[in-house]
């Protein structure tokens, strides 16, 4: 893989960096990129500006967005209109995301996002541009990508380093067994996750995850169980094979990432 942006004779011809950039960095995904899901050696482009996604595969259909920075992968992503980015998330619709860090004409990270690891509360509003403003009333949204589970970030590309194939596609199909279509389901799920991976031992009990039940409470005030709702979600990866039950409201976690089977 090439981890140089390509020539493109006119791209000067735009006036922002920020249209540069995409147009730089959408012609590098579209020449370098495989499908994660099914392996396909390249990806198709949508026509510019569609609602759907940026880009997707020819062979499984899976759909991919491509957001890229300048600077390394922080706490947030800009996104599109707020409201477009909500009905995308509670649709069945909603694309994988590749999120791009770029220095000067360069591929430094590429990290995949599974589409089933987004949820509702992950996007954040933005306040509307004022009276002033070219865009009058737009109201943007941002992703919030430090809320995603650490599970949900799979490596492509590291500090200029392509990851291998094989690890890439074994890691999105280990993703995959997350995949709940519910959201609200979904949102316990991640929300569990998201609480182990804070606890700082790769052991860890029941007691443990029991330490945030007021805060899952918070979040998911409509529930009036929160403690069999977080042995349900234990259950489940336990199942899935993200951690191991040792007995007696014992757990551990496993590492599968970057794992190859």
């Amino acid at each position: 893989m090439n981890l140089i942006f390509p020539e493109i004779p006119d791209v000067n011809n735009y006036r922002s960096t920020s249209q540069r950039i995409r147009v730089l960095s959408e012609a590098w995904f579209k020449n370098e990129m495989y499908c994660p899901a099914c392996g396909y050696d390249s990806l198709l482009k949508f026509p510019n500006n569609s609602r759907l996604a940026d880009f997707y595969c020819g062979k499984c259909g899976e759909v991919y967005e491509l957001k890229s920075k300048g600077t390394p992968l922080g706490k947030s992503i800009l996104d599109g209109a707020y409201y477009a980015a909500l009905e995308r998330i509670n649709s069945s619709t909603n694309p994988n995301l590749f999120v791009l860090h770029y220095c000067q004409n360069s591929v430094e990270d590429l990290t995949l996002v599974p589409k089933h690891f987004f949820t509702p509360d992950i996007l954040k509003i933005r306040r509307a541009l004022s009276s002033n403003a070219r865009r009058s009333g737009y109201i943007g949204s941002i992703i919030m990508y430090s809320d995603i589970p650490e599970r949900g970030k799979i490596a492509v590309i590291e500090s200029h380093s392509e990851l291998d194939k094989d690890i890439v596609l074994n890691n999105y199909k280990l993703s995959s067994r997350l995949n709940v279509s519910n959201l609200n389901l979904r949102g316990w799920l991640m929300d569990v996750l998201k609480c182990i991976e804070r606890l700082p031992n790769s052991d860890f009990t029941l007691e443990d995850v029991y330490l945030f039940t007021d805060e899952l409470a918070l979040k998911h005030s409509d529930n009036h169980n929160v403690t069999a709702k977080i042995r349900q979600q234990l259950q489940f990866l336990r199942d899935k094979g993200f951690i191991k039950f040792t007995g007696r409201g014992k757990y551990e976690k496993v590492i599968i990432r970057n794992y190859e089977q």
